[in-house]
């Protein structure tokens, strides 16, 4: 069976002698292609560590991590932003727009360094409902549309994999439940592989395979029978 990720042995250590931090120890883990897969784990836990090095924005200190069984763990800088540029799309807490362009633009920006094309951010802001307020600057937007666009930025190129740090931190219930009902859909309408950072129980109910991180190591996988709808999510 081809896994979108299988990691082995994955470790990431900061600094050198005494000064040296573990952020992961000797991590083992499968991620099944088209699947939801929460990371679950409190601050400091080594979640955001391994997102980054699934998202090819660090590098394991030791261990192999392949992705669609290619070994991405052995590439060079210019190899990784490659990597990064075709398969990856990327949504965080903070949404990091261009406050000097408008939403159409900032997913333009993400798309022309892809090559692809204005009619594909009209459909990635269309798929996420803001076709009206695509010439609109982030200033004019509320954060839940700001996290809309950062999320039409990401899925613009039709990434295999969409990696979530946690997106719904900086967003009241409402508009929380909102962005993660969107992820849901994109997940099981368009079938893109969502991998979602999480600290929340109960946002980790509605992924369909939960893998639960503390201090640096991977302490619990399990597949979830029954994903709870967002909406029924306890905030």
């Amino acid at each position: 069976m081809s896994y979108l990720y299988d990691i082995k042995k994955v470790a990431k250590i900061y600094g050198h002698g005494r000064a040296a931090t573990v952020a992961l120890k000797s991590v083992d883990l499968t991620i099944e292609t088209g699947s939801l897969t929460a990371i679950l784990g409190p601050s400091g836990s080594g979640k955001s560590t391994l997102l980054n090095i699934l998202g090819a924005l660090d590098s394991p200190t030791s261990g192999e991590v392949s992705f669609l069984a290619e070994n991405i763990s052995k590439y060079k800088s210019n190899a990784l932003a490659k990597f990064r540029r075709e398969n990856i799309g990327f949504v965080f807490q903070s949404y990091n727009l261009l406050p000097n362009l408008t939403a159409l633009e900032n997913v333009e920006f993400s798309t022309e360094i892809t090559g692809l094309t204005r009619d594909k951010a009209k459909d990635a802001l269309a798929v996420l409902g803001l076709s009206e307020r695509m010439n609109h600057y982030p200033s004019e937007l509320s954060g839940g549309e700001q996290q809309r666009v950062s999320i039409a930025r990401a899925i613009a190129k039709q990434p295999k994999a969409l990696l979530c740090d946690e997106p719904t931190g900086a967003l009241d219930n409402e508009t929380g439940i909102m962005a993660l009902k969107i992820l849901r859909n994109l997940n099981k309408d368009i079938g893109t592989s969502i991998i979602l950072i999480t600290h929340s129980k109960e946002i980790a109910k509605m992924a369909d395979t939960v893998v639960k991180i503390l201090s640096g190591e991977v302490v619990d996988r399990y597949d979830n029978p029954n994903p709870l709808n967002p909406d029924d999510i306890e905030w």
